[in-house]
């Protein structure tokens, strides 16, 4: 056989090897049937774009999207304050796309009135924890998620708990090797004799002399929860996946929200949460005489559209008028006079709240609240307070902190006394999500509800887990956000998937705020629109009333009678 004859054969085998191929990879994925399914089922309907259509038509044979890169970025919140952003791309028929983002800010619980020192350390600490998330973001969780599917959350929170569990183990470790290092440098020094007298060092106080010791033994403050380094990546990530997820579904991240808590079965309606609009700050600092009063927040009624934002000027970061009082009336009457003047009655066409935010009041060496500049009140003289405050006032519905956690006797005396006429909230109490839940039962002092606020390392799946229970055990959810607040609107849609019966957000001012009022009227007006928008139903609790040894530290609220407001 000619030499030249093998070589035209050969050439001719490699140039029909590639249609011989196509023709098998074709057959394979049966491209020809569909196509022609395809025709068939568009030639009835003559479409205008004929390739777009069957862009849509063979979209649904695709591959799942899956995500294929995470970006950790740090941002700043509506404070100047540092805060994470976190990004999402997913191969999405065969091409990397920018699916979301999410911004969270960082959490602090350092008080309005803290020194300088305390305040510096807070934001040196909030700084090292960002750039922390960014890094566990952009490394170890973008090479763990890749590849799994946005849509499945309790996989991917899931493993988020279990790296954070990991963390949280080698800090521990961390710190014991430290204490046992501590320790021994302390044997080797202890050989050194003691100095017995110390200048400079006070004298112990004689026998029978007074000092200056609590009037009454109160229960001490629990310490602070030590917040892990970083632990804001566990958080970001997850609401993240949970937008991205909701993004690959089309539909709204509250719906989302909503196919979660419910395992995929879709409401047939939903209740919008009633904001909490912050009206007045009132300040607890020097000039300030009132320190019982954090914020006074107005409620709209049930049948009242969301649609009614007003101006405010003098406006602090909370979005709010910021004032301050000489008494615990002023305010009030105040609010009173502004409504009679605008044509609103108080306790039925708009009622008011009062975060006390008492846990900032307690002087711990007199063992009693310090509600006013100079004016001291024990723990069950504050609740006959309040108890003429309800009284005098009955257009209040909600006293969010009014005591610290650790009294639980006057948090179960307020509620027997009170939770048939106002609600009583414990935020400070339900700070840490990871906290609350003990075998099935929640663990904060007896209370109408709790005020939860996405932060650190809270999941989505965790959230949604924790307002299950709460509202099983008839306690009502208020979503709130953190002070240092981002333009990142995905607290209200989590606000109306999980069910919460308010959302507190601040004032009607600064943009990180009104966003997430707009979101709320745009969330209002969607539902409306698909008739699946539920009106709110408010409901006290009434509060049995217990004996002494019913009494305990671990009470949880008893299955209650239901009072409803007055009528409109």
């Amino acid at each position: 056989m000619e030499p030249g004859g093998r070589r035209r054969r050969e050439q001719q085998q490699r140039l029909r090897r590639p249609r011989q191929e196509a023709a098998g990879y074709y057959r394979d994925h049966r491209v020809p049937q569909r196509m022609e399914e395809a025709l068939n089922a568009l030639f009835p309907q003559r479409p205008a774009d004929l390739y777009g259509e069957l862009a849509n038509y063979f979209s649904k044979f695709s591959k799942a999207p899956v995500i294929c890169k995470l970006v950790g970025r740090k941002v700043l919140d509506g404070l100047g304050q540092p805060a994470l952003e976190v990004e999402i791309y997913c191969t999405v028929k065969n091409y990397e796309k920018r699916i979301c983002s999410t911004v969270i800010s960082s959490h602090s619980q350092i008080p309005e009135n803290a020194l300088p020192e305390t305040t510096e350390a807070d934001e040196q600490g909030r700084n090292d924890s960002v750039n922390t998330a960014v890094e566990w973001v952009n490394e170890p969780l973008n090479t763990m998620l890749r590849d799994l599917e946005p849509t499945d959350q309790c996989k991917v929170d899931k493993m988020l708990g279990e790296y954070f569990t990991k963390k949280l183990e080698e800090k521990k470790e961390l710190q014991k090797q430290e204490e046992e290092d501590a320790e021994a440098t302390l044997a080797l020094t202890s050989c050194t004799p003691s100095v017995t007298s110390l200048p400079g060092k006070k004298k112990a106080a004689k026998p029978g002399k007074k000092g200056a010791v609590a009037e009454r033994m109160i229960p001490p403050a629990e310490p602070a929860e030590s917040v892990l380094c970083g632990s804001l990546a566990i958080a970001g990530t997850s609401l993240a996946i949970a937008r991205a997820g909701a993004t690959i579904s089309h539909i709204p991240l509250y719906l989302h929200i909503a196919l979660l808590k419910h395992d995929q079965d879709s409401p047939k309606e939903m209740t919008l949460p009633l904001p909490m609009v912050t009206l007045l700050n009132c300040e607890k600092i020097s000039p300030a005489k009132l320190k019982l009063v954090k914020e006074v927040m107005l409620i709209p009624p049930v049948q009242l559209s969301l649609k009614q934002p007003r101006a405010l000027k003098r406006i602090s970061h909370l979005g709010c008028l910021i004032t301050g009082w000489d008494n615990l009336e002023q305010p009030l009457l105040l609010m009173q006079t502004a409504c009679n003047n605008i044509g609103l009655e108080l306790g039925t066409d708009v009622y008011l709240a009062i975060n006390c935010a008492a846990h900032e009041l307690m002087d711990y060496a007199k063992g009693k609240y310090e509600i006013l500049t100079g004016t001291f009140k024990s723990p069950d003289e504050i609740v006959e307070i309040y108890v003429e405050l309800i009284n005098k006032f009955p257009f209040i519905i909600a006293l969010i902190d009014p005591l610290r956690k650790e009294d639980r006797q006057q948090w179960s005396d307020i509620c027997c006394a009170l939770g048939s006429k106002c609600y009583l909230i414990a935020e400070d109490a339900a700070t840490y999500i990871s906290k609350l839940k003990t075998d099935q039962n929640i663990n904060v002092p007896m209370c109408s509800g709790v005020v939860l606020k996405y932060i650190n390392q809270t999941k989505v799946s965790d959230l949604i887990e924790l307002t299950g229970l709460l509202d099983g055990q008839r306690h009502i959810t208020i979503l709130g956000s953190p002070d240092g607040e981002s333009s990142d609107d995905s607290l209200v849609d989590l606000a109306v998937g999980v069910g919460a019966r308010f959302i507190k957000l601040g004032g009607l001012s600064r943009g990180e705020r009104v966003t997430k009022y707009n979101r709320l009227l745009a969330i209002e007006e969607e539902l409306a629109k698909n008739r699946t928008l539920r009106e709110a139903n408010l409901e006290f609790i009434a509060f049995a009333e217990e004996s002494q040894s019913e009494k305990q530290l671990s009470d949880v609220i008893p299955p209650p009678k239901q009072d409803s407001l007055p009528p409109q």
